[in-house]
């Protein structure tokens, strides 16, 4: 009888590729799952060993350098040297949408000795193939820039209506309508930081744009920059953003200012404002040439042509005189000097003299009343802003001293049964050598008592 020897194939080693374009459709969808589930299916019908599937959210815009889960996949075939893989995905778009990157992309399947298998292209090593391949791959770039080209013209048209279409500012949310679809509205408590911050500026509360940088980094409920701080390029970006106003603008599309749907932090006359603040001359806070010497520099004029007085020292025999002084030459009281004492002494007598109304009173009343009650409400957002972020945290320490408390209960407990199990067989030992003992005593009495 001869020997008969069977020979059995090896069984091919597979990876699944999936994509889907974005992570919307990754999370809401199920495009992932049913592709993996088709792909599994095919491998099971032609006897391949699934080894791993490599999933992609992103679209890559052609190139497959820029997908994490391709790029996976290439370093996957790399780490494993000398393994003939089979690469299956479902659909040709999905392996790429561009010509010029799917040939790359074969090559580098090549070059690396794996196979590619399509559930809805069969791959031919043939001039025909070839050219169909090719065809169908230019076929997915030219809907690639298509849908493109769609997307940007809908985002246009959308923009020229007054919608917002590109990520919410600081301030703002995305909230879906009914007839309106997806609009801007406030996001508070943020929003309502925003526009104190405009309209302080807006009124003069804050002269620089150093003050509204200072107040936005006290709020906690602010956005910040890595470091805890906001950049003085976003208090720029917040001043001079249209769309706080209730406009919309965006030149790189040729979309020129016009009324938005949605509605505004602050009125477009604020925003005006800020802009006419923002484009006047810069003030310091102070002016180099004051100072405690001459407080009414700049505040007293002459009483002939109006013109502020200049201030001086003169120096005496024994002292410095202050003088208030008018070098207006045309002016009939040129170079006539006033003493400081005089005119700052006549001012503040001038101030005694005054006496607000009650109406101004009340007024001042009011005005106090209603900063008190503001401040009252944001310390009371500052507080649940707080305690909103405290919230986790104070629940992961919870739970960090629970298992840690647990560890510490295990690890006295494992030590009291050893030193149990310990104590317990010491003393079986002392009575076991006890026993011992005694046996050896009894036997050296006998012996001790035999003839």
């Amino acid at each position: 009888m001869q020997d008969t020897q069977i020979q059995i194939d090896p069984v091919k080693h597979a990876l699944l590729y999936c994509r889907v374009s974005g992570t919307k459709q990754a999370t809401q969808g199920h495009g992932l799952e049913s592709q993996e589930t088709r792909c599994r299916e095919y491998a099971e019908k032609k006897g391949y060993q699934v080894d791993a599937v490599f999933p992609d959210d992103v679209s890559g815009g052609g190139d497959f350098m820029n997908r994490p889960g391709m790029v996976a996949l290439l370093s996957y075939l790399d780490a494993q040297k000398g393994v003939p893989y089979v690469i299956i995905f479902d659909d040709l778009k999905r392996f790429a949408r561009d010509t010029e990157f799917h040939i790359k992309l074969r090559k580098a399947f090549a070059v690396r000795g794996a196979e590619v298998e399509c559930l809805n292209f069969k791959f031919e090593d043939s001039p025909e193939g070839r050219f169909i391949e090719t065809i169908i791959a230019a076929q997915g770039a030219l809907e690639r820039e298509q849908n493109g080209r769609q997307v940007l013209q809908k985002m246009k048209a959308r923009l020229q209506r007054g919608y917002w279409v590109f990520p919410a500012p600081v301030g703002y949310t995305y909230e879906k309508t009914g007839t309106h679809g997806k609009c801007l509205v406030r996001d508070e408590p943020v929003a309502s930081v925003v526009a104190e911050a405009l309209e302080g500026y807006a009124s003069g509360r804050f002269g620089t744009q150093a003050e509204v940088q200072r107040f936005l980094e006290d709020q906690p409920c602010y956005p910040k920059g890595r470091h805890g701080c906001v950049h003085p390029q976003r208090v720029t970006d917040l001043l001079i953003r249209p769309i706080y106003g209730g406009l919309i603008e965006y030149a790189p599309w040729g979309v020129s200012l016009r009324e938005g749907q949605h509605e505004g932090l602050i009125s477009a006359a604020t925003f005006e404002r800020i802009q006419q603040r923002r484009q006047g001359v810069a003030k310091l806070p102070m002016r180099a040439d004051i100072n405690r010497d001459f407080v009414l520099r700049g505040a007293v004029c002459c009483g002939d042509c109006g013109v502020p007085y200049r201030s001086a020292w003169s120096q005496g025999k024994r002292k410095k005189y202050a003088y208030y002084v008018c070098q207006t030459k045309a002016c009939d009281s040129y170079g006539k000097s006033i003493p400081r004492d005089k005119i700052e002494g006549e001012f503040e007598q001038l101030l005694q003299d005054l006496t607000p109304t009650k109406q101004a009173f009340g007024l001042m009343r009011k005005m106090f009343r209603k900063a008190w009650n503001e401040q009252i409400e944001a310390s009371g957002q500052m507080r649940t802003e707080l305690e909103g972020r405290l919230r986790p945290q104070r629940a992961h320490l919870k739970r960090f001293s629970t298992r840690s408390l647990a560890r510490q209960m295990r690890c006295s407990q494992r030590g009291w049964k050893s030193g149990s199990m310990r104590s317990s067989s010491t003393r079986s030992n002392c009575r076991k050598n006890c026993k011992i003992k005694a046996n050896q005593g009894h036997l050296s009495r006998r012996r001790s008592n035999t003839p």
